[in-house]
């Protein structure tokens, strides 16, 4: 691996032992934030799952219902209703923890099941269509609250990775490598002032 160019010195090889200490704890710290991510996002991958297998269901039974509705009452009744009927959701956003990230969510309140409409010319398939949607909706928005934050969790994962590839492939190598250097550099130093030491009592003794 390529070693940084700088000046093989006492200094440098304390700075640079310390960099590269703060390296290898960062990297340690990273690679357990990372799994942690992982894992996450894996438990809500599968709460994702869970959510798209449900709203399969409900659409289904949902448009199943209506139809149903639409065969009992009639087209043109079922317009003269829809009309009439205002139902309000309540959205919030807020932020939800995650593994230590704070993520953007958000959260869907829907209204009580109200009657809205005359009872005449209506049937029960009526009440069972318009609750099975509010539902249906229910599930729609927790659906996309959650992809939302796995959209997020994804993105962090990502960065995260590319943080340990740094510093598993260039910063911990380079600044090893440059430890290494260093320390050979001040090493041979010392063994070439000792040598020249020992030759210099060597022939002040030979004079004496």
């Amino acid at each position: 691996m390529p070693r940084l160019n700088v000046p093989p010195t006492k200094s440098n090889l304390f700075q640079y032992k310390e960099q590269l200490a703060v390296a290898k704890e960062g990297f340690d710290l990273l690679q357990q934030k990372r799994d942690i991510l992982v894992m996450e996002l894996m438990r809500m991958l599968e709460r994702v799952k869970l959510l798209e297998s449900e709203l399969y269901s409900f659409s289904a039974k949902a448009y199943a219902s209506l139809r149903k509705t639409l065969l009992s009452v009639g087209r043109e009744t079922i317009q003269e209703i829809s009309q009439g009927i205002r139902y309000e959701f309540t959205v919030k956003e807020r932020s939800v923890k995650v593994a230590g990230l704070t993520l953007p969510s958000v959260e869907v309140k829907p209204p009580s099941v109200s009657l809205q409409y005359s009872l005449m010319d209506t049937y029960t398939h009526t009440d069972e269509t318009m609750a099975i949607f509010l539902e249906y909706l229910k599930i729609i928005a927790e659906l996309a609250s959650v992809r939302t934050m796995v959209w997020r969790l994804a993105k962090e994962v990502k960065k995260t990775q590319r943080r340990v590839n740094a510093l598993e492939k260039m910063v911990i190598p380079d600044t090893s490598e440059t430890v290494t250097y260093i320390t050979a550099v001040l090493e041979e130093r010392e063994r070439e002032i000792f040598f020249i030491q020992k030759m210099l009592k060597s022939k002040r003794e030979a004079m004496a």
